[in-house]
């Protein structure tokens, strides 16, 4: 019997993608098969990163393939390819910025802008680049949170580079201003603000834009959704009532908008003793879950309140560069790995396949 292609792709259509749940020949994912004899060649290429899940996809393919009679070799090359995915119709992409993904709250103090530094890092720990944008002009959290000060260094005199660490690229109003000064501005003034800050960073070649949003739905938010080309956004909550209450009208702001909800993010959900580890569900309970359930949404994940995330925090190591190896950290990839696949599962942008049309009298 004579291997065919046809034979390995039915194989790796029982291939499951266990971050996707769909087979590789469904997603597409299984490319330039070739058959050269019984030795087979083959590229997965996902459309999320995924670093950490290359040599287990790569084992699944090849268990799948050895089931196949006469296969003598098999070379798997597995890789991610991240491309800009459609966003608010009107609204052009950025150059250089693939995918812009909102992190957002209905009220503060819920750890959101902690979870967007976290998520940020963990897309980079997978093999993206990565920026984030601190939106958030009244209390700037991210230059304390990335461990970053100094003020941005500009090339022509017109626009300014992002500062860098922990492998991301960084832009907030707070490394323009002293930290003790507060911002005394009106709407009109922040959302002019924020348009500098996005349009006027030389971001360079992301996969990703986080860009931390401020509590609520304001100015700042209605002139991202109306402006800026956004992929989808991040909604994190407590297990509160009132916490819920906020977040389900930052949910439906963002539907009006036609912003889609990537999921939903539950911080502080359980509070773990540092002395005895005791878990105690001091703010409630499966507030962010039956959110999900009301909205038909995805429940990406549940962070607990510990000491630990906060002290990270304060430091300018947020959990996944201070404890990488770890449980939360391992908590916060898993969510961020959810929301890349949301993405990579939205329609491609194709507006750059399109020629421009022009019409002039002749």
């Amino acid at each position: 019997m004579t291997l065919t292609v046809e034979d390995v792709k039915q194989a790796l259509s029982q291939v499951i993608d266990p971050n996707t749940n769909k087979d590789l020949v469904t997603s597409k994912s299984a490319k330039n098969i070739k058959l050269t004899g019984a030795d087979i060649t083959l590229d997965v290429e996902l459309g999320y990163p995924a670093r950490s899940q290359f040599a287990l996809i790569r084992d699944l393919v090849i268990a799948a393939l050895q089931s196949l009679p006469g296969v003598a070799k098999i070379d798997v090359h597995v890789s991610s390819k991240i491309v800009a995915h459609e966003v608010q119709r009107g609204v052009k992409l950025m150059p250089n910025v693939k995918n812009i993904i909102a992190v957002a709250s209905g009220k503060g103090g819920v750890g959101k802008s902690t979870t967007a530094a976290n998520l940020a890092l963990a897309l980079a720990a997978e093999g993206a680049a990565v920026g984030i944008l601190d939106a958030d002009i009244y209390g700037p959290s991210q230059p304390m949170l990335m461990g970053i000060s100094g003020r941005p260094e500009t090339n022509d005199g017109k626009t300014m580079e992002p500062l860098e660490n922990h492998g991301l690229q960084v832009s907030s109003i707070g490394f323009m201003i002293d930290p003790d000064e507060p911002m005394v501005w009106r709407g009109p003034i922040v959302t002019q603000a924020l348009q500098q800050l996005l349009t006027q960073t030389n971001w360079r070649d992301l996969d990703y834009l986080i860009v931390d949003m401020p509590p609520g739905t304001g100015d700042v938010q209605l002139t991202l959704s109306q402006k800026v080309p956004v992929t989808g956004a991040v909604i994190v909550t407590t297990p509160q009532d009132i916490a819920l209450l906020d977040a389900r009208k930052g949910l439906k702001m963002f539907e009006k908008v036609s912003i889609p909800i990537l999921g939903i993010v539950e911080n502080m959900s359980t509070h773990i003793c540092s002395n005895c580890g005791h878990a105690e569900a001091i703010f409630g309970e499966g507030g962010g879950e039956k959110m999900c359930e009301d909205f038909g949404i995805d429940f990406l994940g549940r962070l607990p309140l510990t000491m630990a995330i906060r002290e990270q925090a304060d430091a300018g190591k947020p959990t996944v560069i201070a404890d990488p190896e770890g449980a939360i950290a391992k908590i916060y990839k898993d969510i961020a790995r959810k929301v890349a696949v949301r993405v990579a599962e939205k329609a491609k942008d194709m507006s750059s396949k399109f020629p421009t049309i022009t019409i002039q009298n002749t």
